[in-house]
């Protein structure tokens, strides 16, 4: 377990779902180091502290954490271990899936759009996609893309069907496949009379992408946010790309669930992505999560309007209490008073929590495995609320 205090390249400014809601909600370069002078330094703080918690039942092997302040100092944790058969420790700052985090992304470039007229919001998604979304009651002449965004659509979430990791592991999948496999199900309620999670309405939006533009959502994602951001260890896999590019932690799923987690856990790091897609496909680093993060907040990705709207949030049935959801943005509390704007991902081999502070102050917690226990998810929630407060 170790931390690394380094100075953040950005400027000098300036979550958990419950158990339930973000374990079917997914699906989602070298991240950039310190000074090569920087040691590495034990020291028990608190988000330390609450990391070697995290880990310490087993059910999950490592995690990583990377803390900025409010000046842009930044502090890089691990904890655990970064591979179970060797013993490797788990790489400062290391890449992982960062699963539904992927829906802040793709909310960003729909929101770009938005500003430069290329879409409404509140136009029918039948405008962008005629005749897509269609079948068992789903009907895009009657939900908006400000619906799709806010995940008031209605649209059944493809991912509450899909079988085991282990039986897709990997298998690619095709965007629209993914889209039909929600569309094959009735809507979970009206359009815009309920609001449930749903990775439908962001494979849904990433075809809205592609149509508007004429060019993948990845590369949209890649020209828009990553590269202007300067996210250097942050990258949309290629198709049928397994692996991860830079340095990483393992990750793992358990074969059995509950308490037996720890004593099953298989190797998943290797997998096909493609079903996350728009929803949670990217792989990057808690520190370029911060990054984008502050980006986001100092409005350097959108007009002030469309923040403003991002952040516009409404209440969210199945997350913790106080947190909201605006479009592709959760609003969290925080204990220490105010709230925090980020996300959460869950993929099986990692799962991850991210937000931003009014005053700059962002966090980003990744563990390498999803928590099949109450306890387990509530100590990484306690992390990110953690590093957030100290």
């Amino acid at each position: 377990m170790s931390n690394h205090t380094v100075k953040s390249p950005s400027g000098s400014r300036r979550g958990r779902p419950a158990l339930a809601a973000l374990a079917v909600a997914v699906l989602g370069g070298v991240g950039l180091a310190g000074p090569a002078s920087a040691d590495t330094v034990r020291q028990s703080d608190a988000v330390q502290t609450s990391l070697d918690k995290a880990v310490r039942s087993g059910e999950l092997p490592g995690a990583l954490a990377s803390v900025r302040d409010a000046n842009g100092q930044v502090r890089n944790y691990t904890a655990g271990v970064g591979d179970l058969k060797t013993k490797a420790e788990v790489p400062v700052d290391g890449q992982v899936r960062i699963a539904s985090n992927t829906k802040m992304f793709t909310a960003v470039v729909v929101l770009q759009l938005a500003a430069e007229g290329k879409i409404k919001l509140d136009a029918p998604v039948e405008k962008y996609l005629p005749k897509v979304i269609r079948g068992k009651g789903n009907d895009g002449r009657k939900i908006t893309t400000r619906q799709l965004l806010q995940h008031t659509s209605g649209l059944h979430s493809y991912t509450a069907n899909m079988p085991s990791i282990f039986k897709i592991q990997h298998t690619y999948a095709e965007p629209h496949a993914l889209l039909n496999t929600g569309l094959a199900h009735k809507p979970d309620f009206a359009p815009g009379k309920g609001w449930a999670y749903s990775n439908t309405g962001y494979v849904a939006l990433g075809l809205l992408v592609q149509q508007v533009t004429g060019r993948p959502i990845g590369e949209e994602i890649t020209e828009r946010i990553i590269k202007p951001a300067g996210l250097r260890g942050t990258y949309w896999p290629g198709i049928g790309e397994q692996g991860i590019r830079g340095a990483h932690p393992s990750g793992y799923a358990p074969k059995k669930p509950g308490k037996q987690a720890a004593k099953s856990l298989a190797d998943v790091t290797r997998l096909d992505p493609s079903w996350g897609w728009a929803a949670g496909q990217l792989v990057g680093t808690p520190s370029d999560l911060n990054r984008f993060l502050v980006a986001l907040m100092d409005g350097k990705l959108l007009k002030p309007a469309q923040l403003k709207q991002m952040k516009d949030t409404m209440k969210a049935p199945g997350f913790p209490a106080g947190w909201t959801y605006g479009l592709g943005l959760l609003k969290i509390k925080l204990s220490c008073g105010g709230y925090a704007y980020g996300h959460g991902g869950d993929i099986d081999g990692y799962e991850t929590r991210t937000g931003i502070t009014k005053d700059g102050r962002a966090a980003t917690i990744a563990v390498t495995a999803l928590p099949t226990t109450q306890p387990a998810a509530d100590k990484v929630n306690k992390a990110l609320d953690t590093a957030l407060c100290s």
